[in-house]
């Protein structure tokens, strides 16, 4: 565990957030916070720094809820395969992998909360032998994996640049890429196409509505 992260980080996971359902896919359960901005100041209290990116990691977003809802709906999909979710935040989409009968699941991100909040999530949902947490940037590898899962990371126009590069060329590859996104503002959409819709429940605070049509995407051939 990185010596950014307090000594017991799943205890402050633990009294920070609270274990419930994830709206659109209720059959797995999060340790998600009720507020982003006392958590984000706690957070930064804890390690004594600013400027910590904000904790994803506590929260169930709307692309990440679509693709879990696919990969459950779905399970064809996912069914023996060795998956990687990039970007995994709170480790939704890799759960639903899991529980959709993935071979194995990588569950990276670069958040050093996202680690143990990762773990702690895989263990409430009884599928922590098949998601391996892995704290590293892999834009630019060539990942084992058969399966390339990445929800909501479209919001920043730098990193969406590199990671559409990136994943369009795992598409080339042969490499199965599905998206979980809203439509955020970067996401490349001339490249891909649709293949599922949902109206997913999210928090106001967050995603400025109620509830938020999301989608799950690929890379066009």
């Amino acid at each position: 565990m990185s010596r950014l992260v307090p000594d017991d980080a799943p205890g402050f996971i633990r009294a920070n957030t609270r274990l419930l359902p994830v709206p659109h896919a209720p059959e797995i359960r999060l340790h998600v916070a009720d507020e982003a901005t006392a958590l984000w100041q706690k957070t930064e209290d804890e390690l004594q720094a600013i400027g910590l990116p904000p904790p994803f990691w506590a929260f169930a977003w709307a692309g990440g809820q679509a693709l879990a809802r696919y990969l459950l709906d779905h399970p064809e999909t996912v069914a023996g395969r060795r998956v990687l979710d990039f970007a995994s935040g709170s480790g939704l989409a890799a759960i639903a992998a899991a529980l959709a009968g993935a071979a194995a699941v990588e569950a990276s991100d670069l958040d050093p909360f996202a680690i143990p909040a990762i773990r702690l999530n895989a263990e409430a949902n009884g599928v922590a032998a098949l998601i391996t947490p892995v704290r590293a940037d892999l834009i630019g590898s060539v990942p084992e994996a058969e399966l390339i899962l990445a929800a909501d990371i479209f919001y920043e126009r730098d990193l969406a640049g590199a990671v559409s590069d990136w994943l369009g060329g795992l598409h080339a590859r042969g490499k199965t890429v599905l998206i979980g996104d809203p439509g955020r503002a970067y996401l490349p959409r001339e490249r891909l196409e649709q293949v599922a819709t949902y109206e997913v429940p999210v928090t106001r605070a967050l995603e400025d509505a109620a509830v938020k049509r999301s989608h799950v995407w690929r890379f066009r051939d």
